[in-house]
């Protein structure tokens, strides 16, 4: 996508360079919201912001209101910003998305003035806890809600017969992203890469956390490709969607939990992106739960790991809902 003569025009006072001083410096500094510990406890907001630089947000859903709590990214261009991801929850009265969006939009736009700014929301892949609030933004005028089937998302980045190997841009208006082909955790994966921040969006791909690859020989691909152009680029941070390791090495918070106190940080790096490559290397041929310090691999995963997952949430829910009596 390009930004035309005269879209640069009705900006051009406020131009702001997305190349010069790249990748700038930002701010992770923040505690972020992780839940409850108990009924009693004050509640938290549904949403959290956090301002990583001027043009740049980065938004988590409260536990309380989804156990998934994931991160989303918005994104500011001098034409456009893109939001990755609208998270687990399609109801706008428990996850006022959209209204939180409209008022990020609103005052990057009170400080950077221009006409005809767009919206595109667009997905790392289309499971439900990434997709969930797309109707939000169903009626919201200049925006495009990237559709999440394959073809679609294709379609709409520019990818041809070379996927998943070659790399596209979007082009937000001088900040101009690189798409990345990306299937192994779902089929319509994608990971993005911000020169402006030097921040590579792995979506669930890479995270600290359950690394699903369902489809074991995608994903490695995926993942060699990841290391090849992390390697080549400046990579401040890779930052996927959840947090679901716990600061121990190796220790994971069971699936469902609520309250995580004791979370690793969300930011994971270059050297810990290698980690994951040489451990599906690894693991391959032995399709199974392989835990390591920073993150653990659903190895192309089988009915009776899943149920193992689930029981042992389902157990430590049950403990939970015990102690909060």
């Amino acid at each position: 996508m390009t930004t035309s003569t005269a879209e640069q025009t009705t900006y051009a006072a406020d131009l702001i360079d997305f190349t010069a001083g790249a990748p700038v410096a930002g701010s992770l500094d923040v505690a972020w919201i992780h839940g409850v510990p108990s009924k009693r406890s004050a509640p938290e907001a549904p949403i959290q912001v956090h301002w990583y630089d001027e043009h740049t947000a980065i938004l988590r859903q409260s536990k309380a209101v989804n156990y998934e709590a994931p991160f989303l990214y918005l994104l500011f261009g001098n034409g456009r910003a893109l939001l990755l991801d609208t998270g687990a929850t399609a109801n706008p009265q428990l996850f006022p998305l959209r209204a939180t969006v409209d008022g990020l939009i609103e005052s990057w736009l009170a400080a950077h003035p221009r006409d005809g700014y767009e919206l595109i929301v667009a997905h790392s892949h289309s499971h439900h806890d990434h997709v969930a609030a797309d109707p939000q933004f169903a009626d919201r005028p200049a925006t495009t809600v990237v559709a999440r089937e394959l073809d679609a998302m294709q379609s709409f980045f520019g990818f041809d017969e070379r996927w998943p190997v070659q790399t596209v841009t979007l082009d937000l208006g001088g900040r101009v992203l690189r798409v990345l082909g990306s299937p192994g955790h779902h089929a319509a994966s994608i990971t993005l890469y911000d020169p402006w921040t030097g921040i590579l969006l792995s979506g669930d791909t890479v995270l600290p956390g359950r690394i699903y690859a369902f489809d074991f020989a995608a994903f490695r691909a995926t993942i060699d490709r990841l290391v090849d152009f992390a390697t080549e680029h400046p990579v401040t941070h890779v930052l996927g969607c959840h947090v679901e390791m716990k600061r121990r090495p190796g220790r994971l918070y069971p699936i469902g939990t609520e309250y995580q106190p004791d979370e690793r940080p969300l930011p994971m790096t270059v050297t810990q992106l290698i980690a994951v490559r040489d451990a599906a290397e690894a693991v391959a041929g032995r399709p199974g739960v392989h835990r390591f310090d920073d993150f653990v691999i659903y190895q192309s995963p089988r009915k009776r790991h899943m149920i193992g997952l689930l029981a042992r949430g389902l157990t430590h829910k049950a403990l939970v809902a015990i102690t909060r009596r």
